[in-house]
């Protein structure tokens, strides 16, 4: 069952997504690149309402700009959500720096 999109906290947040830490002491508002990014590469939906819902679209796209790897995946779902282009992230052009030969 779908909650209301209002509902949704970001001590929702799927624990599966931060294998490797503590949650308990994870600050939200100190590691939101680290949270940012995490859900928008392994997260679900429910989780990807809950940061919108915290950090808002604007800063989630801002934070995500300056990542220097994010899934191709997440940066075209920012795309489509906002106004930013391929080319406002980071990681759009290190990745074309850096292409791998076996996707060539």
């Amino acid at each position: 069952m779908i909650q209301a999109i209002s509902s949704y906290q970001l001590k929702d947040i799927n624990p599966r997504i931060f294998w490797d830490m503590d949650l308990g002491k994870l600050d939200y508002d100190n590691n939101a690149p680290l949270i940012i990014q995490r859900v928008l590469e392994y997260g679900e939906l429910s989780d990807w309402y809950a940061i919108k819902r915290h950090y808002g679209l604007d800063k989630i796209v801002s934070i995500s700009q300056g990542f220097r790897t994010l899934e191709p995946e997440a940066v075209a779902w920012l795309c489509c959500l906002s106004n930013a282009k391929e080319e406002d992230f980071r990681c759009y052009h290190i990745a074309q720096l850096y292409p791998t030969p076996w996707n060539s």
